[in-house]
């Protein structure tokens, strides 16, 4: 008997999934993930076999006609999954460790030539790191790994032995994944970079300059705010220095190290560098203190297996033509899951967006994109994005609390922290770059150009010092174009009526 589908004829509850009419029958990843126990974070979308001659979509679930049934075996439901849903090393991997290895091999002997056979042989060797007692593949094209038409692709390596292509986005110590949806698509067709460019061709460099200066440092002040920190002025500077030189240098864990050592400037009070103990994102209960995670971080005796196959798969997809923002999802967000430091995580994991986007040219030279400032206007969806990797993985990591109120991770949890979908993290954060192009880049700009005529119409109006001109636009600014009760009693009380009345008319002139 099967062990598939054994309660077909029933009505289906699958995890948080909405439940499925009778007759509906699991396949591909839903099917192996019930019928062998895995313990594996759920995947944002599972398929089933319906009882309708129509393909349709019902929340998470894909549902499939009954001409698409799979064969109710491992092979069949993996053949399915590969097919319809890609690829997903999470699963697989979790799979891999529960199944017997002579149950691939009967698969490779009964098919040696076939496509889906031969992948799964390359994955099996890939991801367990043992090879099966098979002789090497001497026939048959090679065939690509990934589906480049379900989810992106990395550069491609051939596999003399599997006769495969591997162009898997990363290493077997790293490796995230992201599918193509219609949203992505879309953001990539509208060549954001090129429009970025365009945009600030028009600009004066003095302006541009200006506008540089001035989106640093609010990019820098909005990272710390992230953070709930208002930090001293010299702080916020010297982080945005910091910000202005990514993409300057090599990435490495010294690097990382390095960066640390910027935004935590006084370290008297935690331990720099790379983890020693346990970490997480969270608060404490108030009477025991007793750890209460959001988010809990990679075990310190990972972490070096971890950045450093980071860092390779950074560097294998910087090579390659693989699009700069999702790039800059992978590393960014990977880094922020692992969570290699005591402090200073979030504010390095902004950074490395602006590291990625700046040495892959997509940014014009000498422009930071104010990606935290973006970041903190979306705070909400930020937040969400980040608990949409978390939460699934909280209840696969075995933890007990620490005599210093942290956590001690008792279980292997190495694979929740390198193979994970990074799909719904490259959505948002292409609505940031979006965003930054095609409203905040313009709008300072812009700002800037009326602001200097403002500026240069005061000066020609009255005899006033440039500190003032800049304080009398400013409140104008934050009284939408009217100077307030207070400010012509105080710092402007010898303006007559007619004066303010003549710059709130220019100001609305230029401004409106």
């Amino acid at each position: 008997m099967s062990i598939y589908n054994q309660n077909s004829r029933k009505i289906i509850v699958f995890h948080s999934f909405p439940p499925l009419e009778d007759g509906a029958r699991l396949s591909g990843y839903s099917a192996l993930l019930q019928a062998h126990d895995l313990k594996v974070p759920v995947p944002d979308y599972l398929c089933t076999i319906g009882t309708k001659h129509k393909r349709f979509n019902y929340e998470r679930w894909r549902i499939f006609t009954p001409r698409h049934k799979p064969e109710d075996t491992l092979y069949g439901h993996l053949i399915f999954a590969l097919k319809y849903e890609g690829i997903d090393l999470a699963v697989l991997n979790a799979l891999f460790q529960k199944i017997e290895a002579k149950e691939i091999q009967e698969i490779v002997h009964a098919e040696p030539t076939g496509s889906y056979s031969r992948r799964l042989w390359f994955l099996w060797e890939w991801l367990r790191e043992e090879q099966l007692i098979i002789e090497d593949a001497t026939t048959g094209n090679f065939i690509p790994l990934v589906n480049s038409k379900l989810q992106y692709e990395g550069k491609s390596y051939q596999s003399r032995r599997h006769r495969v292509r591997n162009n898997l986005p990363g290493t077997r110590n790293f490796c995230p994944l992201i599918r193509k949806t219609e949203k992505l698509e879309q953001c990539i067709s509208k060549n954001l970079s090129e429009t970025s460019i365009k945009h600030i061709g028009h600009t004066h460099p003095d302006l541009l300059s200006r506008a540089a200066a001035f989106l640093l440092l609010k990019d820098s002040k909005a990272s710390y705010t992230i953070e709930g920190e208002t930090p001293p002025h010299n702080r916020i500077e010297r982080w945005g220095r910091a910000i202005g030189e990514a993409g300057q240098r090599k990435l490495s864990i010294s690097e990382l190290e390095y960066l640390q050592q910027i935004v935590i400037e006084d370290n008297r009070f935690i331990e720099a560098g790379l983890r020693k103990d346990g970490g997480f994102v969270g608060e404490h209960d108030r009477s025991t203190g007793m750890p209460m995670p959001d988010h809990v971080s990679a075990r310190a005796k990972d972490l070096n297996s971890l950045l450093s196959g980071l860092i390779e798969t950074y560097e294998h997809l910087r090579k390659d033509d693989f699009d700069p923002v999702l790039l800059a999802t992978v590393l960014a967000f990977g880094f922020v899951f692992i969570h290699p430091f005591e402090d200073g995580n979030g504010r390095i994991h902004r950074y490395l967006f602006h590291h990625v986007l700046a040495e892959k040219g997509f940014v014009p030279k000498g422009l930071i994109f104010p990606v935290s400032a973006v970041i903190l206007e979306r705070i909400e969806e930020y937040r969400k994005i980040l608990e949409h990797y978390s939460k699934p993985r909280l209840d696969l990591i075995e933890w007990r609390p620490t005599e210093k109120n942290n956590v001690e991770v008792l279980n292997e949890t190495i694979d929740l922290y390198r193979y994970f979908d990074a799909t719904k993290q490259a959505e948002f954060f292409f609505e940031c770059v979006e965003e930054t192009v095609n409203k905040t880049l313009p709008d300072e700009v812009e700002y800037l150009r009326k602001y200097d005529l403002i500026n240069e119409f005061i000066k020609n109006y009255i005899d006033m010092p440039d500190n003032l001109v800049d304080l009398l636009i400013r409140f104008l600014v934050q009284n939408d174009g009217k100077l307030s009760k207070r400010a012509r009693e105080k710092e402007f009380e010898k303006l007559t009526v007619s004066e303010i009345q003549a710059i709130e008319h220019k100001y609305a002139e230029i401004f409106d």
